[in-house]
């Protein structure tokens, strides 16, 4: 749970599951609000993060029909579908990452010892077993995460999209997103994977400066990362760079020298987040030396909104900063309350029905889940949203979103009448948190400046 902040706080940008840190600024919480399921190990978008309890018997094997049992809410129609797959093995599991990633490198080991083939092998057949209760249902996005995907050959790549096409039918502008990693770059592979489908990519960067590289336990260096970019940009018609900000050791200066980098390659899209000390990582354990004040971070912040606008970028999210036809639409059905599948380990899922929002996970350790997938039981934990967390959920997300959403979106996604969320949306609207506009059963809701920096405060009243 949240803790409510007094008085209010202001967001520094970051992005996974529904957790919270905090420090104190300027006589002021400063809240690193994390939302499920943008990943915050360096990704763009993944699943896995954290770790939910899983019993041994796993989710209750169910009649199709079961999820359409009545119920209290009342969805008009099932809101957009995307799919996410989680592929967990990586070079080196980063220090401040906390999502369900797993190094595979030991002595001796290459590649080509990943279970590359079984673990496709256990995808399918995650994949054929729900396919019952998503059945018909067209899908938007694909998001390959991680983990670290490039690590897969072209080949597995290609067999994994051909799969999804035959049993799903999938949009004829479905965006398709991979993450890669510098270090695992090659040419001839990006090429490969943009011939097997993918028609996006996702590159780790965090930095292009190699002494900040160092700090965070990265695999390759500036000139790799500058590379992969340069093939991406060569390769792809789309790409997103992840960068991170509040790094070792990092000024002004060196952020400036970041994003000057990355304006120069030409990248569509960027996702700029805050290096965090989450729990149960190596960093929480061992917090890096010489991390920027909280007064050089917010100001580091403000430099990445100045300067991004001034580049043609709009910032369309939190995190998230595109140039005009280059959003993550993957990302922003998340934040707009859309239903994803999950597959993978540890991969989770939202899924919609008449009278129910549902969440599931898979098995998190990958050796378990290949064995429980390939046995027919992929979802170790299957639940339903409760009705009064709806409004929080949905908010947790929308909220994000810089543009707003139409009220009637929370309806339409929820199955809840307005009235749920009426005092909150009047609280914040007598605190200049968030503005009203449109006539009634066409209006939008929109965070203020104010309500954008001090998103946590205005989420929380919908707690």
């Amino acid at each position: 749970m949240l803790a409510l902040p007094s008085p209010p706080s202001r967001l520094s940008t970051t992005t996974s599951s529904i957790v919270e840190s905090g420090s104190t600024f300027q006589g002021r919480r400063v809240s690193i609000v994390r939302i499920h399921p943008v990943n915050a190990a360096g990704g763009e978008s993944g699943e896995g993060a954290g770790a939910d309890p899983q019993s041994l018997a796993g989710a209750p094997l169910r009649d199709p029909q079961w999820y359409h049992r009545p119920g209290t809410l009342s969805l008009s129609a099932p809101p957009p579908l995307s799919v996410y797959v989680h592929l967990p093995w990586c070079l080196k599991k980063c220090p401040y990452c906390d999502f369900n990633s797993h190094e595979y490198t030991t002595a001796g080991v290459t590649p080509k010892d990943l279970p590359e083939a079984r673990y496709l092998d256990a995808l399918r057949a995650d994949l054929e077993r729900a396919l019952p209760i998503v059945w018909g249902r067209t899908i938007h996005t694909i998001f390959i995460g991680g983990g670290t995907p490039s690590l897969f050959s072209p080949d597995g790549i290609a067999r994994l999209l051909s799969d999804l096409r035959m049993l799903l039918p999938l949009a004829a502008d479905c965006e398709i997103t991979m993450e890669a990693n510098p270090g695992t770059f090659e040419k001839e592979r990006f090429r490969a994977f943009a011939q097997a489908g993918v028609n996006r990519l996702s590159i780790g960067v965090q930095t292009f400066n190699d002494a900040h590289l160092r700090a965070l336990g990265r695999v390759h260096d500036g000139a790799q990362a500058l590379a992969a970019a340069e093939e991406a940009a060569r390769s792809f018609e789309t790409f997103n760079l992840d960068l991170m900000y509040a790094l070792p050791g990092q000024t002004l200066a060196d952020l400036d020298a970041d994003l000057d980098q990355a304006f120069a390659l030409g990248a569509p899209h960027l996702s700029l987040y805050h290096l965090t000390m989450e729990p149960n990582t190596v960093f929480a354990k061992r917090p890096p030396a010489n991390l920027p004040d909280d007064d050089t971070a917010y100001e580091m912040l403000d430099r990445v909104t100045e300067r991004t606008g001034g580049a043609g970028f709009e910032r369309y999210e939190v995190s998230a900063y595109a140039r005009n036809g280059h959003r993550c639409r993957h990302n922003v059905n998340y934040w707009q309350f859309g239903d994803y599948l999950g597959l993978g380990a540890g991969a989770h899922g939202k899924l919609s029905f008449a009278h129910r929002v549902m969440r599931q996970v898979r098995w998190r350790e990958p050796g378990m889940y290949m064995d429980r997938s390939l046995g027919g039981q992929a979802v170790s934990n299957e639940d339903d949203v409760a009705r009064a967390q709806l409004p929080f959920e949905f908010m947790l997300n929308a909220l994000r979103l810089r543009e707003g959403f139409a009220l009637t979106l929370f309806a339409e996604r929820c199955g809840l009448p307005l009235s749920a969320i009426e005092k909150g949306l009047h609280e914040a609207e007598t605190r200049g948190l968030i503005a009203r506009t449109g006539l009634p059963g066409a209006e939008w809701v929109q965070p203020t400046v104010r309500g954008f920096d001090f998103l946590n405060d205005l989420q929380e009243l919908f707690l």
